[in-house]
């Protein structure tokens, strides 16, 4: 019988198959296998489901799993370094997937803010310090 065991080493997680019945470790995983089962359990599900599953990999939850950080608010320099990228291009220009509903989020959370600014100038009667107070010499 052969069970999945999960070894997490620092920064890197490795899963390793056991041969229970030699107590005696297989050969690890690697992407290519992790790719091999996700294959085999999406053509599982779309022979027995109407709604058919798209071609997902490893890879691909990689770049989903950036984006998803990135939305959240992460730290770009946190994600690059989860990410194990030594530029922070890489993570940002080819990993982050960014559309127009994130921008209309972005600017829709200004505009609150802008919003939450003028009502706490009415309500507190003082107007906030800003750069036109100040004369340049």
């Amino acid at each position: 019988m052969i069970h999945i065991i999960t070894v997490t080493m620092k920064h890197f997680t490795f899963c390793l198959k056991r041969d229970l019945e030699f107590q005696s470790f297989v050969d690890p995983m690697v992407a290519l296998h992790w790719e091999k089962y996700m294959q085999h359990a999406r053509e599982k599900y779309n022979k027995e489901r109407l709604l058919q599953l798209p071609l997902i990999t490893p890879h691909i939850c990689r770049h989903s799993y950036c984006t998803n950080m990135a939305n959240s608010g992460m730290n770009p320099k946190t994600l690059q370094y989860l990410m194990g990228h030594s530029d922070i291009g890489v993570t940002l220009n080819t990993y982050t997937h960014l559309g127009l509903e994130d921008a209309e989020d972005e600017l829709k959370r200004l505009e609150d803010l802008q919003n939450a600014r003028k009502e706490l100038e009415r309500t507190q009667g003082e107007k906030p310090v800003s750069q036109r107070m100040f004369k340049a010499i």
